[in-house]
């Protein structure tokens, strides 16, 4: 069995009082894509510092390519790491490949890859100019031509679409398919969840420093049990529709000019399509299951909503399926 690029087991970590982490046990393998959401202050930073080895877990177990992440192996692990932070800081007075060439040589790699990584990033044209005179896009882009030095097995991107428009938003993710299809490990931090649904293996959600859900998007659409969306129109009286559906379950809302928004349990979505597609009244159908968006505030609404989260039942596929992240 290959050995995971990342492993954390009951992994906390504590500032004093406050308690960053609380036991979150989280797994990635060789080539998968983990998106990893949550609110501020829900851990995600503290859990890619850890992963990088610039803190320490106050408790638990975390080994990174096998090994402690903030032990003798650091150094070479590292060269091993890419790392694109949330608000990327350069050295403005110099250009975009005087940054670069810098840290190339501080991650041992020849100038050579300079020049190709600019461009690969769309930064070609402007590689001589100062930073001071770049765009926060191209700040950001610069950002994850450093994170790419060096052809790293693991790459921790925090936030990277912010300050993208969205043709550069298209590329950047078209990148992060191009590194999985390659064997590249990636974590994805990222509050802009529209999009990005199609582009992970798996999404782990954070809250107050615990883990609330993880797994496939399948997996966790199972877990939440959140209705479908089905968008209609019908030529019918849209009232009449919505009452023969009701038995089944389905909350309906008129949404004007003949047409229908249901909300259909996952266990009657079936018996519904069948009952649509037999109504020579019904003129088109669209079908939306939850999204990542909708499945993060139905999880996040889970732990605001108790108020004794320790005695509540953790809304966790761990807890309820056995499924680690």
């Amino acid at each position: 069995m290959t050995q995971p690029v990342i492993e954390m087991r009951a992994v906390g970590k504590r500032f004093g009082k406050l308690t960053a982490l609380d036991e979150v046990s989280l797994t990635l393998k060789e080539g998968e894509v983990l998106g990893l959401m949550g609110h501020n202050g829900a851990g995600k930073s503290t859990s890619m510092k850890l992963i990088l080895g610039l803190i320490r877990p106050t408790s638990g177990e975390l080994r990174v390519f096998g090994h402690d992440p903030g032990g003798a192996a650091a150094n070479d692990l590292r060269l091993r790491l890419g790392y694109l932070p949330e608000n990327v800081q350069f050295y403005e007075q110099l250009s975009g490949y005087e940054v670069l060439d810098y840290f190339a040589r501080l991650k041992r790699i020849g100038t050579g890859v300079v020049t190709p990584l600019l461009e690969r990033v769309g930064l070609g044209h402007a590689m001589h100019r100062r930073v001071k005179t770049y765009s926060k896009g191209m700040r950001q882009r610069l950002g994850l031509a450093q994170a790419l030095i060096g052809e790293p097995r693991l790459m921790l991107l925090d936030e990277p679409t912010v300050g993208l428009d969205p043709m550069a938003t298209r590329d950047f993710y078209g990148m992060v398919d191009e590194l999985r299809s390659r064997g590249v490990s990636v974590v994805l931090c990222s509050h802009v969840l529209p999009g990005v649904e199609r582009h992970i293996d798996r999404a782990a959600i954070l809250g107050q420093g615990r883990m609330l859900a993880s797994g496939s998007i399948d997996e966790l659409r199972e877990v939440a049990d959140l209705p479908l969306v089905m968008r209609l129109r019908t030529t019918r009286a849209p009232e009449s529709l919505a009452d023969s559906l009701r038995p089944h379950g389905v909350v309906a809302r008129p949404a004007g000019e003949g047409r229908l928004e249901l909300a259909v349990p996952v266990r009657a979505k079936m018996a519904v399509l069948r009952r649509l597609m037999a109504d020579p009244e019904v003129v088109n159908l669209d079908l939306e299951p939850p999204t990542l968006e909708s499945l993060y505030a139905h999880f996040d609404a889970t732990i605001r909503d108790r108020a004794e989260p320790a005695s509540a039942p953790a809304a966790t596929l761990d807890a309820q399926q056995g499924v680690s992240a």
